[in-house]
């Protein structure tokens, strides 16, 4: 199964995480009317150029050819806007129910949202896409909320200036499960302000506590520099990207747990590897694994030695 993935512009998001950058694909401004609303549609109709094969007025799924030539079922689809889908500022209510309209078709419609803004809106979308979908024989449609943890680190998190707790992080997800959405988590890898053998037990009690939770996805984060902030603490001694084998061992982790599924985001991952002898098949290893699901064995380099930090002492101290 694939997953298509929209990009909206809107308007920047108010919390300005100390390690995001996406900030700089987003407006000063709040966009005006039928703006979200053109981008779904233009979006949608550019999928054809890729591979996508729009579907009969019967509401079957849409799809996509993978690189064997097979049609693969494109059943869900990922609304993501760089801040907070339920923030009114960046997408307007208003266009929630023409939203709503244009993404029925899949089975699962995924957006991105900070706790806070979780609430009667999310309900009020999730209703307009069960109106949407009629009585289509295809599965419902079923909402999912994605959301930034970062990590479980009580002061990490406060010094992230997420302006939340990991307790409010919870309500939050206690109220997407009392209503039937499901919740999918982002953590970091190696947050600013800890150290490299923190950073590993942080992300797996992170990985624990999403789960705890609800979640029934978990992608984890390696923090980048590529926003300023990040830059400015690194030269006070205050942060550094995480390792590869941190990223591989928590991957590990997650996926040995068989809680829900875990994945590692590869974007960029080369910037987080000093091994140009392994690097492709640690890439590899990865990817495979956040398609099955399954631990495979580490891969061995004669170069770099490619020291496991799962091996290592994983104890951290707040």
């Amino acid at each position: 199964m694939s997953v298509a993935t929209i990009f909206l512009t809107n308007r920047e998001c108010p919390w300005h995480c100390l390690m995001c950058d996406l900030w700089k694909n987003t407006l000063t401004e709040t966009v005006p009317a039928g703006a979200i609303l053109k981008q779904i549609d233009y979006a949608l109709s550019r999928m054809g150029g890729f591979g996508f094969v729009p579907p009969p007025k019967s509401g079957s799924a849409k799809k996509v050819r993978g690189n064997d030539g097979a049609v693969l079922p494109i059943k869900k689809i990922k609304l993501y806007n760089s801040g907070s889908f339920f923030d009114p500022q960046a997408i307007p209510p208003d266009e929630h129910e023409g939203i709503a309209r244009r993404v029925a078709e899949f089975e699962r419609v995924i957006v991105e949202c900070h706790p806070a803004l979780v609430g009667k809106s999310t309900l009020r979308f999730q209703e307009l896409l069960r109106a949407a979908g009629g009585d289509r024989r295809t599965a419902p449609t079923k909402l999912e909320v994605a959301m930034g943890l970062e990590t479980a680190h009580p002061e990490a998190l406060k010094k992230l200036n997420k302006r939340m707790t990991p307790e409010q992080f919870r309500r939050a997800a206690e109220f997407l499960k009392r209503n039937g959405i499901a919740l999918r988590v982002f953590v970091l890898v190696k947050p600013p302000f800890l150290s490299e053998n923190e950073a590993l037990n942080w992300a797996n009690r992170s990985v624990d506590f999403a789960f705890d939770c609800g979640a029934t996805a978990v992608s984890l984060i390696p923090t980048r520099f590529g926003n300023g902030a990040l830059e400015a603490l690194a030269q006070q001694g205050r942060f550094s990207p995480p390792e590869l084998a941190t990223l591989e061992a928590a991957l590990d982790y997650g996926v040995g747990l068989k809680r829900g599924r875990a994945f590692a985001d590869l974007w960029d991952l080369e910037k987080f590897s000093e091994c140009g002898e392994c690097f492709e098949r640690r890439r590899a290893r990865l990817q495979e694994m956040n398609l099955g699901q399954t631990v495979l064995p580490r891969v061995v380099c004669a170069r770099c030695g490619n020291k496991a930090r799962g091996n290592r002492s994983s104890s951290g101290a707040l």
